[in-house]
């Protein structure tokens, strides 16, 4: 099973090789055990990758192995401390590949909630009472409540963005707005938004917020498994994402620029390190996650051009076999010449497979007597993650008779609580998200679940 696209632009707007590019699902679906569970009789399908993917065989391995053979704390003279550095060095060149970010400009946290209170409380220890934050109503808590919290401990204000509820997409007028006033610091804004799946141009609001002398601060947690990150090409400050939204262990990853990181007044014991990015990681990182979240970036430099590999049922799988497929990773990226290379395939295969994925559910969904979508068309700036509800049924219910059939969904807020309120959704939404795992096939079930329900 294998669909083919053309590499373009809006997939992968860093660079790339204008070639066609085959994403093999057949070969990626054989990395995910997950996607071998039976509910019911029936194969699980995973439409819950917005609220956080599955997860490959080599990033589990890659974990396995440095707790096996090289757990150790950071910084001292003998063999296993010196391998979790370089593990670490690593880590942090792939996410920078990732991100088109330098490795000092990588730091690991708990997750991306956990490093913005980090990132709010150090800034706002040097702004006034009466300066302003700016956030909107298309995000997710976790980009707003730690500036609310960094506000009230310093009499900051806070200032809103509306969101459009008839296109799920920002008010730009609102935006510029809020901007101009001259105490603002701060743009806190994310690159899409994970209950409807609106990718916002944060490009432009970057050099918007620029231009009237403000930061930014962009959350890319559900951007970053669909669309292939530019930190340069965005000028953001700071942007962080989660590594188990695309396909890898539950930890947070921070950019920020090199200068703002060496000088940031972030909370830090007085031994740890003060150069950067280490100064921003209080406490002992996790090591194993921090390995995982490189072997995911691999998997997905990897998912564009992928190497076959020999198959075989689980039972019989060997740990030989496990080291053949981090080898075929290995190949795939070699054979596009760097990590960031293929990268770029990968994103534009993945891109116009979700298109695709999301052309149909919409399209299906909307046919259904009673179901409501919300946000932004096929077509226009999105990620296959569609929010809808369906006419006397809650959410709850949704998701539970889809279940029976093997189909997961979620539902609720999704932490995007202001959004979900706006859009006038008072029992929340029903959730589902394609991920490069999903198929066709697993789409129509779905559509065929609705179907039945609304019957």
């Amino acid at each position: 099973m294998s669909y083919e696209a053309p590499l373009t632009d809006t997939a992968a707007p860093s660079a790339g090789p204008a070639a066609p590019v085959t994403l093999d699902l057949d070969q990626i679906r054989s990395m995910f055990p997950a996607l071998s569970r039976v509910h019911r009789g029936r194969p699980v399908a995973y439409f819950d990758g917005p609220g956080g993917t599955q997860v490959p065989r080599p990033v589990v391995e890659a974990m396995a192995d440095y707790l096996f053979h090289h757990n150790a704390n950071t910084h001292w003279n003998y063999p296993s401390s010196a391998e979790t550095d370089a593990a670490i060095g690593k880590a942090r060149e792939a996410l920078a590949d990732l991100f088109n970010a330098s490795p000092q400009e990588i730091a690991f946290g708990q997750n991306m909630t956990s490093l913005t209170f980090h990132i709010s409380r150090a800034l706002a220890r040097h702004w006034k009472p009466g300066d302003e934050i700016v956030v909107t109503e298309l995000d997710h808590h976790g980009n707003v409540d730690p500036w609310r919290a960094a506000a009230a401990d310093h009499g900051l204000e806070i200032k809103t963005v509306r969101v459009r509820p008839e296109t799920g997409e920002l008010d730009w007028s609102d935006l510029m707005g809020a901007l101009s006033s001259p105490r603002a610091k701060l743009l806190a804004i994310g690159a899409a938004a994970n209950a409807i799946g609106t990718i916002t141009d944060v490009k432009r609001a970057t050099r918007l917020a620029h231009e009237l002398g403000a930061m930014v601060y962009v959350d890319a947690v559900h951007y970053a498994p669909h669309n292939l990150i530019d930190v340069r090409d965005i000028d953001c400050d700071f942007l962080v994402c989660s590594a188990y939204k695309f396909y890898g262990p539950h930890i947070g990853v921070l950019y920020g620029k090199r200068a703002l990181l060496d000088t940031l007044d972030v909370p830090k014991l007085q031994p740890s390190p003060n150069t950067s990015p280490e100064r921003l990681e209080t406490g002992t990182q996790s090591h194993e996650a921090i390995c995982g979240a490189r072997a995911a970036v691999d998997f997905l430099a990897s998912v564009g051009s992928m190497v076959p590999v020999v198959r075989r049922e689980p039972w019989e799988r060997a740990s030989d076999d496990f080291k053949e497929e981090g080898e075929a990773q290995a190949a795939a990226i070699e054979a596009a010449g760097d990590r960031r290379t293929a990268l770029a395939r990968s994103f534009a295969a993945m891109h116009a497979h979700g298109e695709m994925l999301f052309a149909r559910l919409w399209g299906g969904l909307q046919q259904i007597p009673g179901v409501k979508l919300y946000g932004p068309e096929p077509g226009k700036a999105r990620t296959p993650t569609v929010g809808f509800t369906v006419a006397g049924h809650s959410g709850d219910s949704v998701a539970e008779k889809l279940a029976e059939q093997g189909v997961f969904v979620s539902n609720g807020d999704f932490y995007a609580m202001t959004l979900v309120q706006r859009l006038g959704a008072t029992d929340g939404l029903v959730r589902a998200g394609c991920a490069c795992y999903t198929t066709i096939e697993e789409v129509e079930r779905l559509l065929v679940g609705i179907r039945q329900l609304v019957r």
